[in-house]
């Protein structure tokens, strides 16, 4: 029996869109996969993934999970969720007991609206580390047995073992910044995904374009009109000086134009997600 969906908080609006992406929360099988990354560092990914996940983890049922898979040594996953002393190091450790979501959620943090999240390690010596690539990946296939969607927040699609876990989930995004730069190397970046023939290559992902800024130049309106033929779809995030505050994040909390990018953004996921990929990317490289 499918679980019932949850009601719909009175700050996401217009109604009907909110109604049916909480019912499409609420049809989630267990596995679907969300991956996050981007052309470019410092573009607010992990923003992205903790906004996003804020809000998905208030309309789907059952919890909701990101896991930070940068291998360097940074809290940028674990300042937008909250505080915590677990994190994906702790995670990958115990990779062979992590059975049931008790002995997952020894390890999360949990944000304001509920999401869990394996924060990034900061702590760089003999016995704690950032994972490797494909240990974090391991980790979100395992998680992908107990939940019934993972948001994986992803290094920079520099590598190709980034691209196969593009390729292997149920959907994929890439952020970009509101600037002409950041956008046009974005959508060279899926161009030359496109053109590549291989299994590990992504189809078009969705594009997120975070605004540093309440105006939004010429050039950049320009450039998103273009995008629309390259990426599978275009979502623009409004300034909000709630995202650029390195605080934890509650969609319920940020301005009403923000609540409604976020939800439109969710809206199209969920009904990407619908029927999720089964297949493993342990092993991406």
């Amino acid at each position: 029996m499918a679980p019932q969906p949850r009601p719909v908080p009175h700050e996401f609006r217009p109604a009907e869109l909110a109604e049916q992406a909480w019912r499409d929360a609420a049809a989630l099988p267990t596995g679907a996969l969300l991956a996050v990354s981007s052309a470019d560092g410092g573009v607010g990914r992990s923003t992205v993934v903790a906004a996003l996940g804020s809000l998905l983890a208030l309309a789907t049922p059952d919890p909701v999970v990101a896991v930070d898979a940068n291998p360097r040594p940074w809290g940028g996953l674990g300042e937008r969720v909250g505080p915590g002393s677990g994190t994906v190091w702790d995670a990958v450790r115990e990779l062979p007991r992590l059975g049931s979501r008790t002995e997952v959620e020894r390890w999360t943090r949990r944000g304001p609206s509920g999401l869990l999240a394996l924060a990034g390690e900061v702590e760089v010596t003999s016995h704690r580390h950032p994972p490797a690539h494909h240990e974090a990946l391991a980790v979100a296939d395992t998680l992908r047995t107990l939940y019934p969607l993972v948001l994986l927040d992803l290094m920079t699609a520099e590598a190709r073992g980034v691209w196969r876990a593009q390729a292997g989930a149920s959907a994929a995004l890439l952020v970009a910044r509101a600037t002409a730069e950041s956008i046009q190397h974005t959508l060279r970046l899926i161009a030359y995904q496109r053109s590549d023939r291989t299994p590990q290559a992504p189809a078009a992902p969705l594009l997120v374009v975070v605004s540093t800024s309440p105006r939004t130049s010429g050039d950049v309106r320009a450039v998103l009109r273009q995008a629309g033929s390259v990426a599978a779809a275009v979502h623009a995030i409004p300034y909000d000086p709630m995202l650029a505050d390195a605080a934890p994040i509650d969609a319920r909390r940020l301005a009403r134009a923000t609540r409604r990018a976020l939800l439109e953004l969710a809206a199209d996921i969920l009904h990407r997600c619908t029927a999720p990929l089964t297949g493993v990317i342990v092993g991406a490289s």
